[in-house]
């Protein structure tokens, strides 16, 4: 992925990160997911007073694209730090387990790039197999796409 492409994807997260919902935690996470096709979808962090309901940037990325019919992925954009702390000021935002096996449901661990970016200048990427080694999916659970998962 060229570097234009990687700041386009981290400016995007950064504008999603400002629709966060965080009452509670005040750590704000913002997602920019890249489809096959070039488009992308932005997803914030959404918290609930019972927590659980609380659902992840990555995440609400991930299901705003599937629930719009997209299945293929290359990248993903993630920033996050403190309410009122600025770019650059916070350290790298990794996701959470749930949602790097949410990751695993549709995406290639080899090729899926996650960008982890303090601002526009300073990232990281990693791939989805680094961030979880032997994740669980469709391949380990139906290694022959013919069995039922035991």
């Amino acid at each position: 992925m060229d570097e234009k492409k990687i700041k386009q994807l981290i400016s995007e997260a950064y504008q999603a990160q400002k629709n966060a919902y965080t009452p509670y935690s005040h750590w704000q996470v913002g997602a920019a997911l890249l489809t096959k096709n070039g488009t992308v979808y932005q997803g914030c962090n959404i918290e609930n007073a019972a927590f659980s309901p609380t659902n992840c940037a990555e995440r609400t990325a991930f299901f705003k694209a599937v629930s719009e019919g997209e299945r293929e992925f290359q990248a993903i954009a993630i920033v996050g730090n403190a309410e009122g702390q600025k770019a650059g000021e916070g350290d790298y935002c990794a996701p959470c387990g749930v949602c790097r096996q949410v990751m695993m449901e549709f995406c290639n661990p080899q090729k899926f790039q996650i960008i982890l970016a303090k601002n526009l200048e300073e990232y990281q990427i990693v791939t989805l197999e680094e961030l979880l080694p032997m994740g669980f999916s469709l391949d380990s659970c139906l290694p022959d796409k013919g069995e039922i998962c035991k």
